[in-house]
C-alpha cells in the first residue's frame, strides 16, 4: 500500500532533503526512523530537494509499507524524530501516485527582517537595509507571471530540460511597520536557486543597486547575468504543495507574523 505523509521541517541543520553522502539529510533522517518503527529498512520519495538550511512548512513523501500496523505511526515517529522534523498526517492512496511528479503547484515563502532579532535568527534573514524601495521591489516581482522563460534566474540552466516555468503568483508583502517583509512565489515547478537569485535581485532593486527595468532585461534576453547572488538559504520556506488529488491546508507557519499580518505592498 502507498502512503502520502503530510510533513513539515526547520531545515537550518540539515544538508536539504535529499540523501547525500556524509551530510545530515532530512530524508536519511526520516528513513531511518520510518525503518526503525517498523524494523525493516524502508525508502521514501520526497515531494522536491530543498537545498541547504531551507525550511518546509509543507511537504509530502511517499513511501510503500505491506504490513499494517496495529499502533499510533503519528504519535511513534514524532516521539522518534528529532524536534525539528514534524508529521502530522498520514494518507492511504489507490494505485501508485508520486509525491514529486505529481504535485501541480508548488509555492514558496521567502523572509527576510531589517534589523537584528536573535529570535529570527535561523527562521528569517537578516539584511541591515532600512528604506528599501518596497513598491519598485513589488513592481520587479509583479512582472515574473508574465514571462515563462527563468534561464537568467538560474545556477546552471543548460542541466535542465528546459527553464520554462509556469509561475502564477509573485507578491511582495510587508509588516505594518515595513521592518520585515514576505516574498510569495507560486509556480508548477522552481529551477535551482531561482526564488533565492530572484528574492537577491529583489533586493538589490530595494537598495537601488538595481532598477525594474535591468531586472525586466533579464526576463526579456534570458542572459544570465555574471553575478547571480541568490539570497541566504535560511530565509526559504516551501509552504504549499498541490495535487489534482489532494490539497491539504498547512499545519504550520513562519512564526515571526501570522498571515493575516502581513499587507501586500501596493505598486
Amino acid at each position: 500500500m502507498r502512503y502520502f505523509f503530510h510533513i513539515a521541517y526547520n531545515g537550518h541543520n540539515y544538508s536539504g532533503w535529499q540523501r547525500q553522502p556524509k551530510v545530515n539529510s532530512v530524508q536519511e533522517v526520516i528513513e531511518s526512523k520510518l525503518s526503525q518503527a517498523f524494523k525493516m529498512p524502508l525508502a521514501i520519495n520526497g515531494c522536491g530537494r530543498t537545498d541547504s538550511q531551507v525550511h518546509a512548512s509543507q511537504f509530502f513523501f511517499h513511501v510503500d509499507i505491506e504490513e499494517q500496523w496495529e499502533f499510533d505511526l503519528i504519535f511513534r515517529l514524532n516521539k522518534l524524530l528529532p524536534h525539528n522534523i514534524s508529521v502530522f498526517d498520514i494518507i492511504p492512496m489507490d494505485g501508485k501516485p508520486h509525491a514529486r511528479f505529481d504535485a501541480v503547484q508548488r509555492e514558496y515563502d521567502y523572509y527576510l527582517h531589517t534589523y537584528k532579532d536573535p529570535f529570527l535568527s535561523q527562521l528569517s534573514s537578516y539584511y541591515n537595509a532600512r528604506n528599501l524601495k518596497l513598491d519598485e521591489m513589488a513592481k520587479a516581482a509583479a512582472l515574473l507571471p508574465k514571462y515563462k522563460d527563468y534561464r537568467a534566474l538560474c545556477t546552471t540552466p543548460d542541466k535542465n530540460e528546459h527553464t520554462i516555468c509556469y509561475v502564477k503568483e509573485a507578491t511582495l508583502y510587508s509588516s505594518p511597520n515595513g521592518d520585515n517583509l514576505r516574498f510569495h512565489i507560486s509556480s508548477n515547478r522552481f529551477l535551482g536557486k531561482m526564488i533565492r537569485i530572484i528574492t537577491g535581485k529583489l533586493l538589490k532593486i530595494g537598495t537601488g543597486n538595481m532598477s525594474v527595468d535591468e531586472f525586466e532585461h533579464l526576463l526579456v534576453t534570458k542572459e544570465t547575468p555574471k553575478l547571480l547572488e541568490p539570497a541566504h538559504p535560511h530565509g526559504l520556506y516551501l509552504s504549499k504543495v498541490t495535487y489534482p488529488y489532494l490539497n491539504l491546508p498547512t499545519r504550520t507557519e513562519f512564526c515571526g507574523l501570522k498571515q493575516k499580518d502581513w499587507v501586500p505592498v501596493t505598486i
